[in-house]
């Protein structure tokens, strides 16, 4: 079942890779075993407006596709099959060949049934990702242009969010970021740059499990600031605990990445300042909407 899901798991990376063996040439059954998609609706959805290839259009095509159905079910192919190598409905298939004897079945009526419902499931799983994509994609354009002042909001709320903060308790003015998500990295890093935080006051130190692949994760790091490796402070290394089955493996972990901005008290200050500027119009937001 995982193995099926996943492979229908994104609509339009598959759609793409369909239309572009359509626009090489290929035949639907040749997309169909390529791409091991034995869906019929599936397979009609990712081929959808892409006209067949000159070499499967045929003077006379009625006859001719009469012919080829019958021949391919004489190979032992069911009307689902036929209907994906031509193109044509269950209907016509069924009068063509009926007088052929049935192929047949691999597979017992209940373990039919069983591989039925999993491809309309699997079917239903492939339309609701897309619509997910779909949802995502038109969210993401609704930002469109950011501006120097929305990054700056954008930056504040994350570093209060995710950075180092002061405690009456333990003072620490100091602006030290952590996260390990290579997007939010990117965009404190750009709202450094619009706080024109000079390049040679930041300090970078991976935090990592010792037994991740510690240099590959250096490497992605230095290339994602655009810096060299040997510029990174020493890797701080978190003890392996044999009894915790741990989550976070595989060459997707790539540990956290500390920034740290040297000689960072005043901007820190600004930077909790800023914070609480924006927390008070939010609080005035919430009072002018509670006198309504």
């Amino acid at each position: 079942m995982t193995e099926i899901t996943s492979k229908y798991a994104n609509f339009e990376d598959l759609r793409e890779q369909a239309i572009a063996l359509r626009r090489e040439g290929l035949s639907r059954r040749q997309i169909r075993d390529r791409l091991q998609v034995h869906n019929n609706d599936l397979l009609n959805r990712l081929l959808e407006r892409e006209p067949a290839p000159e070499w499967t259009k045929r003077p006379n095509a009625k006859d001719d596709l009469r012919e080829k159905a019958r021949e391919l079910r004489s190979q032992g192919m069911t009307y689902d099959q036929i209907q994906v190598e031509l193109g044509c409905s269950k209907s016509s298939i069924s009068l063509w060949v009926r007088d052929l004897p049935k192929p047949v079945r691999s597979r017992t009526a209940v373990e039919q049934a069983r591989l039925a419902g999993r491809l309309r499931w699997d079917h239903e799983l492939a339309l609701r990702d897309a619509e997910r994509q779909r949802t995502k994609a038109d969210a993401k354009g609704e930002i469109g242009t950011m501006t120097d002042r929305e990054l700056f909001f954008t930056g504040v709320a994350l570093y209060w969010a995710e950075g180092m903060k002061d405690k009456s308790y333990d003072r620490r003015e100091t602006v030290t970021f952590i996260n390990s998500d290579p997007d939010v990295i990117q965009v404190y890093c750009a709202w450094l740059s619009l706080l024109e935080v000079e390049a040679a006051r930041l300090r970078y130190r991976l935090m990592i499990h010792e037994t991740a692949d510690v240099p590959a994760a250096e490497r992605y790091w230095a290339e994602l600031l655009g810096v060299d490796v040997s510029v990174f402070q020493k890797t701080t290394l978190k003890k392996h605990n044999p009894k915790t089955v741990r989550k976070n493996v595989g060459e997707a972990y790539r540990g956290c990445l500390v920034i740290r901005v040297s000689q960072g008290a005043e901007l820190y200050r600004r930077i909790e300042g800023w914070w609480h500027g924006i927390a008070s119009q939010a609080q005035l937001r919430l009072g002018y909407g509670l006198t309504q």
